[in-house]
C-alpha cells in the first residue's frame, strides 16, 4: 500500500523536470516532463515510504542523512538537483491533497510549537550554536559572521561581503563615539567588536550560547576592546538597562511568533527616547507558513521565519515606529552558497574533528535546502530600522551611500551557475 501510495506521490508532485525512484520492493517509478534538473534516487529502507507519505519534509532530508542505512542515496550525490526538483514543483502547487491538508494542519500548531520560555530558549541556542565554535570557523568568513552578508558588488569576496554588511547596518545605526549599544544576539561577537573598535561605541552583547559568549569575550580581548564590550550569557527579556542603539542580527528568526510582542516590548523598553534599533532578520514575502518539520528537528528547534506583516502589527502595538524598511533579496542565497563551497572544501579538517558522515549530509542538505529557501522560495532578508520619534533618522536613504548609490544587480556574478 505504502509503495502505491509513493508512487501516487512522486507522479502528481514531478511534473517540471525529471525524478526517477528506484524502490525498495525491486520496481521503480519515473516522473515528470524530461527537463532538467534529472535526478535518480534509490530507497534503502524497507519502510522508508511510508514514512515519506505520513511526513515527507521531515522523511526526505533524514533519509537523506541515513544515507544506504535505511535511508536513500542520491546518484552523484546530487542533493541541489532534489531540492530544486521538490522546491521548483511545490511552488507551482504540485502537492496531492493529503499533503496540502497536512501542510495547512502543521501551520495551524506553529503557535505550539514555537511557544519558548527562557528555558527553551537556551536549549534551542545550544542546539545549534554550540556545536563547536572550531567547526563554524571552517566556513564563515575571517570575522565569524553568521548571518547574511551584503553584497554592494557582485565581485566581492565573502569577507568584503560581511564587512559591507556591518558598515551598513553601523549606518544604519547612526552610531556616535560613546554611544551604548545593545546586540540581541551577538553571535562570535564580531559586531559589537566592530562597533566599539571603529565607531567608538560602548557594546552590551547578549546570547544563550556559553560557547559563542567565551569565543566572543576571547576576540574582544585580542582585539584591544575588553573595556567597551561585554559579552553576557543572558536571556534578552533580562535585560534591564537603557541604550542609544540596539541591534538585532538574524536573532528574530530564533524568537517565534508568540513571543513577538515580548521582543518588540523589550526594544521598546530597552530604547532610549532619541535612540535608533534595527532588526535585521530572514522573512517571508507572502503570507505566514511554518518551518519545515526537518529543520525544526535538526537545525533551529523553535524556529520560524515570519511574514512581514506579523513583525509590523506587533511594532504598531508599541511606541516604536517604522523609520525604514529595506529588502535585500539574492544577498543571502549567495552568502549560503558561499558557505557551502567552504564547507565542502574542508569536510576532512570536518571529519578530524569527530564528526561522521551522517553529519556531513545533514550539514550539506541544512546549507542547500537554506540556499534554494532563498533563491526559489518567497524568503528575503528584512531591514527593519525604528525609532520612537520622527527626525531622529533622516528622512532619506542618502546618508547611507556617501560614496555613491550601487548600480542594480545580483548578488552573483552574471552568467553564473552553482555547482551541484
Amino acid at each position: 500500500m505504502w509503495i502505491a501510495l509513493l508512487r501516487t506521490l512522486v507522479t502528481r508532485l514531478v511534473r517540471d523536470g525529471s525524478l526517477t525512484v528506484h524502490l525498495p520492493d525491486g520496481t521503480s517509478v519515473t516522473a515528470g516532463n524530461g527537463a532538467e534538473p534529472r535526478v535518480t534516487l534509490t530507497l534503502h529502507g524497507e519502510d522508508l515510504p511510508r514514512k515519506l507519505i505520513l511526513n515527507p519534509e521531515l522523511a526526505l532530508g533524514e533519509a537523506y542523512m541515513d544515507g544506504e542505512d535505511d535511508g536513500l542515496t542520491i546518484e552523484d550525490d546530487n542533493v541541489r538537483g532534489l531540492l530544486t526538483l521538490v522546491v521548483r514543483n511545490f511552488q507551482r502547487g504540485n502537492l496531492p491533497l493529503s499533503q496540502t491538508i497536512a501542510r495547512k494542519l502543521r501551520i495551524a500548531r506553529r503557535k505550539w510549537d514555537q511557544w519558548i520560555p527562557h528555558s527553551t530558549a537556551k536549549k534551542n541556542a545550544e542546539h545549534h550554536y554550540d556545536i563547536s565554535t572550531p567547526f563554524y570557523y571552517l566556513f564563515l568568513d575571517e570575522d565569524r559572521q553568521y548571518t547574511c552578508s551584503y553584497f554592494r558588488d557582485p565581485s566581492y569576496t565573502l569577507e568584503e561581503a560581511q564587512e559591507a554588511k556591518k558598515k551598513h547596518i553601523a549606518g544604519k545605526l547612526l552610531i556616535k563615539p560613546g554611544m551604548r549599544v545593545l546586540d540581541i544576539g551577538s553571535g562570535w561577537g564580531g559586531l559589537a567588536i566592530t562597533l566599539a573598535r571603529d565607531y567608538g561605541a560602548h557594546v552590551v552583547g547578549v546570547t544563550l550560547s556559553d560557547e559563542q559568549r567565551r569565543a566572543a569575550t576571547k576576540r574582544a580581548e585580542e582585539a584591544g576592546v575588553a573595556d567597551r564590550v561585554e559579552f553576557r550569557l543572558q536571556d534578552y527579556r533580562e535585560v534591564t538597562e537603557t541604550f542609544d542603539r540596539i541591534v538585532s542580527v538574524g536573532m528574530l528568526e530564533h524568537v517565534g511568533e508568540p513571543q513577538y510582542p515580548t521582543y518588540f516590548k523589550q526594544i521598546e523598553k530597552n530604547l532610549a527616547e532619541d535612540g535608533v534599533a534595527l532588526i535585521h532578520f530572514i522573512g517571508r514575502t507572502g503570507p505566514p507558513g511554518n518551518l519545515s518539520p526537518w529543520f525544526q528537528k535538526y537545525i533551529f528547534p523553535g524556529g520560524y521565519t515570519p511574514a512581514l506583516s506579523e513583525v509590523v502589527r506587533v511594532i504598531e502595538k508599541t511606541t516604536l515606529e517604522a523609520a525604514d524598511i529595506e529588502v535585500w533579496r539574492t544577498h543571502y542565497d549567495r552568502t549560503l552558497y558561499e558557505w557551502l563551497i567552504r564547507f565542502e572544501d574542508r569536510l576532512d579538517e570536518v571529519r578530524a574533528m569527530g564528526y561522521d558522515e551522517r553529519f556531513i549530509r545533514m550539514w550539506r542538505y541544512y546549507l542547500i535546502a537554506s540556499e534554494l529557501s532563498l533563491s526559489d522560495m518567497p524568503h528575503v532578508l528584512y531591514h527593519v530600522q525604528l525609532h520612537k520619534h520622527q527626525g531622529v533618522v533622516p528622512i532619506t536613504r542618502d546618508y547611507l551611500y556617501v560614496e555613491g548609490a550601487p548600480e542594480p544587480h545580483s548578488s552573483f556574478p552574471d552568467g553564473f551557475v552553482p555547482q551541484k
